[in-house]
């Protein structure tokens, strides 16, 4: 969305301008799809930490449940209108905006783990929703419109390695200043207090990326040159975009992606394991989520698809439906264990297990989110 200038093409309007050879230029896209990584990796990537905890770090997962209902209720009506907002705001005071609700919802845990008023929690679940909304609508037009068009796939997997390594960090957080509390309920105040540094790291590292109109190819070509448009031009182009059917294709990929998350998080990871345990499978989930990106991804949508794309179709497919199978005969108990029963990760036998399961949802997620941004990229709406 957004209005071009003379109603042309951004791409055919690009100007061309003199740059150096280097590619670390602060205004390149390579560096510019490493810093929207970089604020991903503190925001989103904490987040995940946080709720791959199950029940943000808490015994009792009520709070948690309530507020990630509010946040995804929010987040789904936000996710539309993002785009629109996004190219009316532009990119540092949208991300700025949404990585400040990040901070807010895990500081929300942090009052609850003193008070247990699942009030906060809630209202800041739904303020997240807001930001999440605005966060991966500006990541998604950063990512799709920035990099140059035979180099999307390196880029996007590149995005994703360094955005799945705030997983493994973040997993880090929990296991390290809970190892010595393995009867303890719920995680400490500490951990809360490290996923809000980086959280608020992430919000200030949203001020270094640059509108698109500053971003130059290393080609000398100017990622776009778009005028940001009125809020009534955004609203029709939104609508729109409910009867695009290439847009409307992607609906049922869209709605798997993040279907298994409670699953994975709350039934697996928060009701089997104590807490140093579930610090530690974030982190593998975490490692096998960056090194798919780095091997897989980066194998298949580097190369010319263009040019293999049907036998490259019919290998993505394979990898995302072969996993799903995995995890069917995994612990899927919904029992909650006491505190004193629930599995360390010295428990070999069901630690291995998990990390099975977390490697074959980890194939299929990963597989998924890229090539929906390859194909958003590449179509020509």
């Amino acid at each position: 969305m957004g209005v071009t200038v003379d109603g042309r093409d951004e791409e055919s309007n690009s100007t061309t301008v003199a740059v150096s050879k280097s590619r670390f230029r602060y205004n390149s896209p390579l560096v510019q799809v490493c810093f929207i990584g970089l604020v991903c990796f503190c925001c989103p990537g904490m987040f995940n930490a946080l709720s791959g905890m199950g029940g943000g770090g808490q015994v009792d997962h009520t709070a948690a449940n309530n507020a990630n209902t509010a946040l995804y209720t929010t987040f789904a009506v936000f996710g539309i209108l993002g785009g629109g907002i996004y190219n009316i705001l532009g990119p540092r005071i949208t991300l700025l905006s949404a990585c400040s609700t990040y901070v807010l919802y895990a500081g929300s845990f942090l009052y609850y783990n003193h008070y247990k008023h699942q009030s906060f929690a809630i209202a800041a679940g739904a303020l997240l929703g807001i930001g999440a909304g605005l966060l991966w609508a500006a990541e998604g037009a950063i990512m799709t419109s920035y990099p140059p068009p035979n180099r999307k796939g390196t880029y996007i997997s590149l995005f994703w390695s360094i955005f799945n390594m705030g997983g493994v960090i973040g997993g880090l957080i929990p296991f390290i200043l809970n190892y010595h509390r393995s009867d303890a309920a719920s995680v400490n105040d500490a951990t809360y207090i490290g996923f809000m540094c980086f959280m608020s790291a992430g919000a200030l590292l949203s001020l270094a990326i640059l509108p698109p109109n500053k971003v130059v190819r290393d080609d000398g070509t100017r990622c776009s040159n778009i005028k940001y448009s009125k809020v009534s031009t955004e609203v029709t182009e939104i609508l729109k975009l409910f009867l695009n059917w290439k847009m409307l294709l992607i609906v049922p990929a869209s709605w798997a992606s993040n279907f298994f998350y409670s699953y994975q998080f709350n039934n697996v990871n928060g009701l089997q394991f104590n807490l140093r345990t579930r610090g530690l499978n974030n982190v593998f989930i975490g490692v096998h989520r960056w090194w798919v990106q780095l091997g897989l991804v980066t194998c298949w949508i580097s190369v010319s698809i263009a040019e293999e794309q049907e036998d490259c179709l019919g290998l993505l497919w394979l990898l995302c439906l072969a996993p799903v199978s995995g995890p069917v005969d995994l612990p899927t108990s919904s029992t909650i264990l006491t505190v004193s029963c629930r599995k360390s990760w010295i428990s070999r036998t069901l630690v291995l297990v998990s990390r099975v399961h977390s490697f074959c949802i980890s194939v299929m997620d990963c597989w998924m989110l890229c090539f929906k941004a390859w194909f958003i990229g590449s179509l020509d709406l």
